[in-house]
């Protein structure tokens, strides 16, 4: 798993059983097992929703890299849950740590067993409803697969920005970091504006 990817993960297929699903059932799947954690906030469901999602990606022979977190994100966690535990309680931070390691675990059990593609078809059925109100299914599947591939393309910024800083003796300068990221940001957006331009996806209707 490159860098870019390190966070959700790539379809790579497995012939898993997961893998045979429809892509309206994983998603189901995914939702009933986050959503008791998130409603509840109490170590025990999150722990047995962390518990059962790691069994259900390592029996979708997904292999270590399924379970395996990038540091930026291990970085993150533990200092979200320091913060709880000097302001609030050790296991308020338990459980918004562990709820935050348990969404990118889950979105791995879409991620790595169906096709952006498909995902996007899925998302775009299932907000249908949208057009209702006059809003466009397609431009929100659009936007959440956009989010989706960003997400993973920024996080891969920070590890390699942080290596060549390291690599040039820059590592203890803020500038060697920031700056370097926010230029491949805005290149990456301009990039997907493009690219959404290109296919009128950027026009109104």
């Amino acid at each position: 798993m490159n860098s870019h990817d390190s966070l959700f993960g790539t379809f790579q297929p497995t012939g898993s059983w997961i893998e045979r699903w429809s892509v309206g059932w994983t998603y189901l799947l995914v939702l009933t097992l986050t959503l008791p954690a998130m409603v509840l906030r109490q170590w025990p469901a999150t722990a047995a929703c962390l518990a059962a999602v790691v069994a259900v990606l390592v029996s979708a022979r997904l292999g270590a890299r399924a379970v395996r977190l990038p540091w930026p994100l291990v970085v993150l966690v533990l200092a979200m849950a320091a913060y709880h535990v000097v302001f609030g309680t050790w296991l308020d931070g338990v459980v918004l740590a562990g709820n935050v390691v348990l969404a990118v675990l889950a979105s791995r059990l879409l991620t790595m067993t169906k096709p952006i593609p498909v995902l996007l078809d899925g998302l775009v059925a299932a907000a249908a409803p949208l057009r209702w109100v006059g809003l466009s299914p397609e431009r929100f599947g659009l936007a959440v697969t956009v989010m989706l591939r960003s997400i993973p393309y920024l996080a891969g910024s920070f590890g390699e920005v942080r290596d060549a800083a390291r690599a040039r003796g820059l590592d203890r300068n803020p500038l060697a970091h920031v700056t370097p990221v926010v230029v491949r940001a805005v290149g990456f957006a301009q990039a997907t504006g493009d690219a959404l331009a290109a296919r009128g996806l950027g026009d109104d209707d």
